[in-house]
């Protein structure tokens, strides 16, 4: 966090191979994700899902598909880190106000573990259909909604191997979600189901901010996050600090990696209010705030989470 040594410059990302963005076509109707006569979602073979624990995104309303190409399977030998087949697709539409805004694709154009292709895609006027913008929009709703360039996605996509966040072993092990660990289990998705039933240690107040951390953090802070060298990424985030949680951890919450790398260094016990890392959630602007990126509005139900958290500790 204070630590993070290139914070300064995340803005600044390289452009992705024009190659591996070649594949992506110019009209989301021609994605796979529904047809140009229907701008809804129709195809039997695309399915939604939702993460149990969401990154913020200022408020907007998500949804989210993946699809996989026929007769293949995720190697999920590492349960805490997929591997998806080549031809693998993820949208992720946001809408704000009922209309849709932007929707963004991630498609896996190759078996090297960086061939992934990532853009979105501006909804147009109609609602019928949205064009590929690689360059991204700033203000696309003229309500301060902020469009990535192809070029960001790596900012956060680029923190794990699998390059996919929101779709994991750990997001969809938890009760409720619409496409359960269970349901890929069943449906043969998956090439080893889990070895015992997932769970995130401690209470309540526990499981809420430490999925919150994993979810809008550990996608760049965690100790597996790919070496500087190993393909494209916009910055360089402190290593030590690890918020990403493991499918099957031992032991209580308090031996957490989220809590044994920021306590005492970001968090005081009892004290959110000398807590380095409420302080950094609870602000936006000039100064280094928490997430970094996609994100210019304070989570006031985040923020309320890891307060509770950490007057429990």
């Amino acid at each position: 966090m204070s630590g993070c040594s290139g914070c300064a410059s995340y803005r600044r990302c390289s452009a992705p191979p024009s190659g591996q963005q070649a594949e992506l076509p110019p009209l989301l109707s021609q994605t796979g994700l529904f047809s140009a006569a229907a701008a809804d979602p129709a195809n039997a073979d695309t399915q939604p899902y939702a993460p149990a624990f969401a990154l913020w995104s200022d408020g907007a309303s998500k949804q989210r598909w993946i699809q996989l190409p026929a007769g293949s399977r995720i190697d999920t030998s590492n349960m805490d880190d997929w591997s998806f087949p080549v031809g693998t697709k993820f949208w992720k539409e946001f809408s704000r106000g009922g209309r849709r805004i932007e929707t963004r694709l991630l498609v896996r154009v190759g078996p090297a573990a960086n061939d992934w292709a990532g853009a979105a895609y501006l909804w147009d006027t109609d609602q019928r259909d949205a064009r590929l913008a690689p360059e991204g929009r700033r203000d696309a709703d003229g309500a301060g909604h902020d469009v990535p360039s192809a070029a960001d996605c790596n900012g956060c996509h680029g923190g794990r191997r699998s390059h996919v966040l929101g779709f994991s072993a750990q997001q969809l092990a938890q009760p409720g979600v619409p496409l359960s660990l269970d349901a890929l289990a069943r449906r043969g998705w998956l090439t080893h189901a889990p070895e015992h039933p997932p769970s995130i240690p401690g209470n309540d107040s526990e499981r809420a901010a430490l999925g919150y951390l994993h979810a809008n953090c550990g996608h760049c802070h965690n100790r597996q996050r790919p070496a500087r060298g190993d393909g494209p990424r916009c910055y360089d985030p402190e290593r030590s600090i690890d918020f990403w949680l493991p499918l099957n951890p031992e032991g209580a919450a308090a031996e957490m990696p989220a809590v044994k790398t920021t306590v005492p260094r970001y968090v005081t016990p009892g004290d959110p209010d000398d807590s380095r890392l409420m302080s950094l959630v609870s602000r936006r602007g000039a100064r280094l705030h928490m997430p970094p990126l996609g994100s210019q509005q304070v989570d006031p139900d985040g923020v309320a989470r890891l307060r509770a958290w950490i007057e429990g500790l």
